[in-house]
């Protein structure tokens, strides 16, 4: 069976037997079986090359090691099948660089789960340059798991939501998860307020809270339409909030399941994976957090 059969539609979940890794199996076994879909459990070996490399050098290396990870492997997927009898549940070990081989298997995965931190080829996740390519550029919805563990699942599903169109597919994203696990929408939208005018300021600058705060819920009104429709069973939840995007983000996620954005967009949510939000979402959220991208979407209509 070649990789795309094996992966297609599964759930992926990059593992490498830490703490990190554990709790975003078992956040992706809880998903798929939501999801009724296939796990698959992929420890990606990063083999240390004479010229250096981007992780810390692991314990051992050669083929020891790599039979190491393949026993971590296969010991994660026995206590998975113990745990979900009637879930679809595989694993390997890959040879390559960890943001490249996920990403490349995001290809034909349903859903990317990874842990916030890891050991071996995972050493620094989302610290450093794999895990931000991975949420980045990966082709499928990524999930890092992290904040308090287990999850609360009676909590709310967050969305942050700008109006762009990766902000609609995160909507999305979000009201199918929160159909699925019968809990309310909580959808977010953040605008920074401009600046309190100073008396020497000439002309005087000036602006009316309760225009713009009317104009941002019409917008965000406007952005949920199509999904209480489709989703009539789900109860939803607003709040616009004069905040920067990145610490409304974080606040939410302290009462959230689930925070949900797209990979980049526009507003409020300017910049996303690219600069000062996603680091501080990803780095600090209370819970854990999906990013979806256009790509996924492409995939979806070509059916792939």
């Amino acid at each position: 069976m070649n990789d795309q059969c094996a992966l297609a539609g599964a759930v992926l979940v990059g593992y490498d037997g830490s703490t990190g890794a554990r709790a975003a199996l078992d956040w992706a076994l809880a998903e798929a079986a939501w999801l009724g879909a296939p796990v698959h459990v992929r420890y990606v070996y990063e083999w240390v090359s004479q010229a250096g490399a981007f992780a810390p050098v692991p314990p051992r290396t050669g083929p020891d090691a790599r039979a190491e990870a393949r026993s971590v492997v296969d010991e994660a997927v026995a206590a998975a099948r113990a745990s979900y009898p009637e879930l679809d549940v595989g694993g390997d070990v890959v040879d390559g660089s960890a943001a490249g081989v996920l990403c490349d298997a995001s290809r034909s995965a349903r859903l990317l789960v990874l842990g916030h931190s890891g050991l071996g080829g995972f050493s620094g996740l989302l610290l450093g340059s794999v895990g931000v390519a991975v949420t980045a550029h990966a082709h499928c919805p990524v999930v890092v798991v992290r904040g308090r563990l287990p999850v609360d699942t009676s909590l709310p599903v967050w969305v942050g939501v700008d109006g762009s169109r990766e902000s609609q597919l995160a909507v999305g994203f979000a009201f199918d998860t929160a159909a699925r696990r019968c809990v309310p929408v909580a959808a977010i939208h953040a605008w920074d307020a401009p600046p309190v005018p100073r008396r020497n300021t000439v002309p005087p600058l000036s602006y009316d809270p309760r225009a713009i705060e009317a104009a941002e819920r019409s917008l965000l009104d406007e952005e949920l339409a199509s999904w209480r429709d489709k989703y009539p069973e789900v109860t939803v939840t607003t709040s616009i909030v004069p905040a920067r995007p990145g610490q409304a983000l974080v606040d939410v996620s302290r009462r959230a399941q689930l925070v949900v954005v797209g990979s980049r967009g526009r507003g409020g949510f300017r910049g996303l994976l690219l600069g000062s939000v996603s680091q501080q979402l990803l780095h600090h959220a209370a819970c854990p957090v999906a990013v979806v991208r256009e790509i996924h979407q492409e995939m979806a209509a070509d059916g792939g």
